[in-house]
């Protein structure tokens, strides 16, 4: 299941958002934070997902947990869309799609199985528009 919001902010602004480890614990509720495998590849500084990135996210309340990328596409439009396994388990996907040159759609795609984690999702949406209008 896709949950999905339109942000007035152009896709590439939305998708370095997303890609910016330092920048999870702003948007995400349940993020504490994140940091990458010294063996990762890095991205630009060092801090953000490029394919194959490897590394580790801690929760609000919980231990550190290995994560890995499992896919990650870039888009022309400045988008795009990265999923991961977390601890080893397939997690959301976040996509994010241009639809004006200052306006995107951001969403996460959440495992059937993880439905509730959906209001979670709608939260970290609202987080990142306000994140972008900054």
């Amino acid at each position: 299941m896709w949950i999905t919001r339109a942000v007035d902010a152009p896709a590439e602004q939305a998708w370095d958002l997303l890609v910016d480890l330092d920048r999870w614990p702003t948007w995400g509720p349940t993020v504490a934070e994140a940091r990458l495998d010294p063996r990762s590849p890095a991205g630009t500084g060092g801090r953000r997902l490029v394919p194959g990135t490897t590394g580790a996210v801690r929760a609000v309340a919980g231990p550190w947990v290995p994560f890995r990328t499992t896919a990650f596409d870039r888009t022309a439009d400045g988008g795009g869309r990265w999923a991961w396994r977390v601890a080893g388990v397939p997690a959301t996907a976040h996509r994010v799609e241009a639809s004006g040159p200052a306006r995107c759609r951001v969403g996460f795609e959440v495992p059937i199985w993880a439905a509730p984690y959906a209001v979670v999702c709608a939260v970290a949406l609202r987080r990142i528009e306000h994140e972008l209008a900054r």
